[in-house]
């Protein structure tokens, strides 16, 4: 079996991935842009699959009715996303150590991306 790992910038939050992830996921929304400075791709994994360490600096912020967002204290680094109710937690991309083996499958809320940036060809494109 496949074990993926990751951290935040300052390591204070170590996870482990046992399994497969689904492919990367660009979100382009304003919540997403404006808790990581950018748009934000993530992979998911079934909450099972995650073994998190460190957890003492893992916050969780409740960012909408139905979703929250886990993040570090300690360097503030955006880690996870889970929505209410759902077995499954994504996973920033950008904190998994090398090699991912992932790709981006498709950007969504692609009508609210910002103005500084394009969106590159390739992958599907959800308004």
């Amino acid at each position: 079996m496949v074990t993926h790992r990751g951290s935040c910038l300052c390591g204070a939050v170590r996870y482990e991935i046992t399994g497969p992830m689904r492919p990367s996921v660009a979100c382009h929304c304003s919540q997403c842009r404006k808790s990581s400075g950018h748009y934000w791709s993530a992979t998911q994994v079934d909450a099972g699959q995650l073994a998190i360490s460190g957890d003492e600096a893992l916050r969780w912020y409740r960012s909408s009715a139905q979703a929250e967002r886990g993040f570090c204290t300690q360097c503030g680094s955006a880690l996870f996303w889970r929505m209410d109710g759902e077995a499954r937690v994504s996973v920033g991309s950008g904190t998994l150590d090398l090699p991912t083996g992932l790709h981006t499958a498709k950007h969504i809320f692609v009508a609210d991306k910002s103005d500084y940036y394009e969106i590159e060809d390739g992958p599907e494109q959800c308004e």
